[in-house]
């Protein structure tokens, strides 16, 4: 099952719904489920639930909707970095015995097919082709063998880097926290459909040319390891997004480093978890104050 937050032109409010061949149907015009997705998750997604619920139903195209993040409002949004061999190899660091955790701030999460800032600060901005581990369960001290238990979904992400920022310290934080710098989708896809979440080919692509190319076998801390980790240290909750590291062909290991550039057109590939593709655009210096 492939759940969606979307919206329409008549109505702009985001809502679930799920998707059916080439159509959508909104599950509030067809159940009582809830209208948001960290609610339904909440709920149990239940795949047998939904799909009833929807039996029937009328469908929308899905080429005249919006589609919006699958979770709009994350409480937490954390990154492991250095989880493929490859990548750690590229950036001329050793294998870590630990796992490196940080923090993508909310306020960067953007649409599947939304524009990404080219900041006013920084022309090296990088991509990073991630699967992303959605919490369907609040969960604490989860052993591994029952991490799957935990899980809501699946979803295509890009860990947008600001290399220069991100480096300036040992955190990462901010490099990594910049506005839309946070894609994922397009949809949440459930557990049942995924089957092995470490045996998925993903890819990345600008402007049409190959730069990543792996699969999730190869992760170094698979999703599980990372469920396990985090849960002894912090409550994971409904709704909370676990980008799960990138692999080699990032621009700034490249020779010369070859960063994103205004018009750019950046997509993630994911076996069994479709697509998200991203423009660079320019960032406008707009003072805001609210």
């Amino acid at each position: 099952m492939k759940l969606a937050t979307f919206s329409t032109p008549d109505n702009p409010t985001p809502r679930v719904g799920v998707i059916r061949n080439d159509t959508i149907v909104d599950l509030s015009s067809c159940s009582d489920l809830p209208t948001d997705m960290k609610s339904l998750l909440a709920t149990g997604n239940d795949d047998t639930v939904i799909m009833s619920a929807i039996e029937g139903a009328d469908g929308i195209a899905i080429d005249t909707i919006s589609l919006h993040a699958p979770i709009t409002n994350p409480g937490k949004m954390l990154a492991i970095g250095l989880n493929y061999s490859d990548h750690v190899a590229e950036s001329g660091l050793e294998i870590p015995e630990h796992q490196v955790w940080f923090n993508k701030q909310h306020n960067c999460v953007n649409a599947p097919y939304g524009d990404i800032t080219l900041p006013q600060v920084s022309p090296m901005l990088d991509y990073e082709a991630e699967m992303c581990v959605i919490i369907g369960k609040r969960c604490k001290h989860v052993p591994r063998e029952r991490a799957h238990e935990v899980i809501g979904g699946y979803c295509c992400g890009n860990d947008i880097s600001v290399r220069d920022w991100q480096m300036h310290v040992h955190t990462w934080q901010i490099g990594k926290s910049f506005d839309t710098h946070g894609p994922i989708g397009p949809y949440l896809v459930s557990p049942n459909e995924v089957s092995d979440p470490h045996n998925l080919d993903i890819r990345c692509i600008v402007n049409g040319e190959e730069r990543q190319h792996s699969n999730t076998k190869h992760l170094i801390f698979n999703c599980f390891d990372a469920i396990e980790h985090l849960s002894k240290a912090f409550t994971l909750d409904v709704g909370d997004v676990l980008f799960m590291g990138t692999p080699a062909g990032v621009g700034a290991a490249m020779k010369p480093p070859t960063f994103l550039k205004s018009g750019d057109v950046v997509r993630v590939e994911i076996e069994k978890l479709g697509h998200i593709e991203n423009r660079v655009v320019p960032e406008t210096a707009e003072t805001i104050v609210e």
